[in-house]
């Protein structure tokens, strides 16, 4: 009958109608779901605070040139042994950071070094508003920081909290401890007699480091990432003017006395560990060396020399970058009572 023909065939387009819009609201459904893993995932790697970026930045050249000058420096044996990290990046085009290193997500015992996470969470609590930076407290950071003050160290952790350090370490957005990775940054002792409150999951280590977090916490430091530029520029100045005349800092005298110096180390017993942002002749690098050896300070005054000469070796980038970072400025030569008075 076509009557009856033209109702079926009317019943079929409307259920195919219907099969129809479903399909396309579940099409609309899974592609939101797809969009919004996707920005998952991505927001996890951005939150790595460049994590993942300057791990990728690894440089054959520049990897060549530092396993060499280990070699001539008769350190390929410490390397060996687990005795001498080591960590190199040449930020000189900060958008295209070139990394190299020996050792570098190895977690030492690093003294004093790890200080500069104490300052890291003074500035971000500050930031927040839990934690006032008046004079007293600037003055304290500058004789932590340049003078390398253990009553100062454990004053100012007191005033952070123990846990609220360690949160800041391992939070999303700085990642400069990892738990379920090689570790890094770590402080978890006060710096004197009392013992340690808690020491860190992968080594035990009360005052812990991996060369390359520390390189990290310079890269972000550099290019404006530790919690906004303008605190990054404060504590470049804290770093600035270091009072203690060993280690990197004796080595770049000899070669670049005119280099601006950003820098913290560490030394307890044979561990001795020094780290250092540098600026000279138009080159910009960190260096990073933690060592556990009684001649570990003398490594370190030798191997920033031989760092220096690899990275002034290369070529300056021809073109600038398109896309730079935002760059932390700050004065070098700024004293302790003009600390006191830092915005």
């Amino acid at each position: 009958m076509p009557g009856a023909d033209w109702d079926l065939c009317g019943l079929r387009q409307a259920q195919w109608s219907e099969m129809s819009g479903k399909i396309r609201y579940l099409s609309r459904r899974v592609l939101a779901a797809s969009l919004f893993l996707m920005l998952a995932a991505t927001s996890v790697l951005a939150s790595s605070g460049s994590e993942f970026a300057l791990l990728n930045s690894r440089d054959s050249v520049l990897q060549h040139g530092l396993e060499e000058r280990i070699r001539e420096l008769g350190l390929n044996k410490a390397t060996q042994d687990g005795r001498l990290a080591a960590c190199l990046v040449d930020v000189t085009d900060p958008a295209h950071p070139r990394l190299a290193m020996v050792n570098g997500e190895r977690m030492m015992y690093a003294a004093s070094l790890p200080k500069i996470a104490i300052l890291l969470a003074a500035f971000e609590k500050a930031d927040q508003g839990g934690l006032s930076l008046g004079q007293a407290e600037r003055l304290s950071l500058a004789r932590m920081i340049r003078r390398s003050s253990n009553t100062d160290a454990s004053a100012m952790l007191a005033k952070v909290g123990r846990d609220y350090l360690i949160e800041v370490l391992e939070s999303e957005r700085y990642r400069l401890y990892d738990p379920a990775g090689h570790g890094g940054l770590w402080v978890g002792k006060e710096y004197g007699k009392a013992p340690a409150y808690r020491r860190d999951p992968l080594a035990g280590l009360s005052h812990g480091a991996t060369a390359f977090q520390v390189a990290r916490f310079y890269y972000l430091l550099h290019t404006g990432q530790l919690v906004s530029p303008e605190r990054c520029a404060e504590m470049k100045t804290l770093l600035a003017n270091s009072a203690l005349d060993h280690k990197f800092v004796a080595g770049l005298r000899k070669t670049c006395p005119t280099a601006r110096v950003y820098r913290k180390s560490g030394s307890w017993s044979v561990y001795h560990s020094d780290s250092a942002l540098v600026e000279h002749d138009g080159r910009t690098y960190i260096a990073v060396a933690l060592t556990a050896d009684p001649d570990g300070s003398r490594w370190l005054e030798q191997l920033i020399t031989a760092m220096d000469e690899l990275v002034m070796s290369n070529p300056l980038p021809e073109h600038p970058s398109e896309s730079m970072p935002q760059i932390a400025e700050a004065p070098q030569d700024r004293t302790e009572r003009e600390i006191m008075v830092l915005p």
